[in-house]
């Protein structure tokens, strides 16, 4: 695909994170499993041995775990500007879960998109070009090349 046919925009920070204290985008992490079926075996393992563990790392971030009975197990992460994630978590092993928290955590919600530029600027200049006659009064006439003396 061509790149006038994905969308874009210009770089920008999350609810101006960065300017004061880092605040984790990520506001919700709703882990939902089946207690029998053997596609949430890794679900499992990974609620006994590691779901303490990321909650402890992550204070900031509030963690469900919901045993219900369901064919596909699932995680569900909600961010603070209102998008919601769900990654089927079938058949991963305990470490890939872990992994797939990680990269949830450390993203803040909005579409991967392609950057149009990597600088912008919300107050561009307004000065326009210059260059050295840009203000020479106009009777002056043209500056015309000088004639080596012979």
């Amino acid at each position: 695909m061509t790149s006038r046919g994905t969308p874009s925009r210009f770089l920008r920070s999350v609810l101006q994170n960065g300017v004061g204290r880092y605040v984790c985008q990520l506001k919700r992490i709703s882990i939902v499993f089946s207690k029998k079926a053997q596609s949430s075996l890794g679900a499992r393992d990974f609620i006994e041995e590691g779901v303490v563990d990321y909650a402890n790392k992550n204070p900031g971030t509030v963690v469900y775990v919901s045993p219900q009975p369901c064919r596909v197990p699932k995680i569900v992460a909600e961010y603070l500007n209102g998008n919601v994630r769900e990654e089927t978590i079938t058949s991963k092993t305990s470490q890939q879960i872990s992994e797939l928290l990680t990269k949830l955590t450390n993203q803040s919600g909005l579409e991967i998109i392609r950057i149009r530029k990597p600088f912008h600027t919300d107050s561009p200049s307004i000065q326009g070009l210059w260059h050295p006659f840009t203000n020479r009064p106009p009777s002056i006439g043209p500056i015309r090349p000088q004639k080596p003396d012979s």
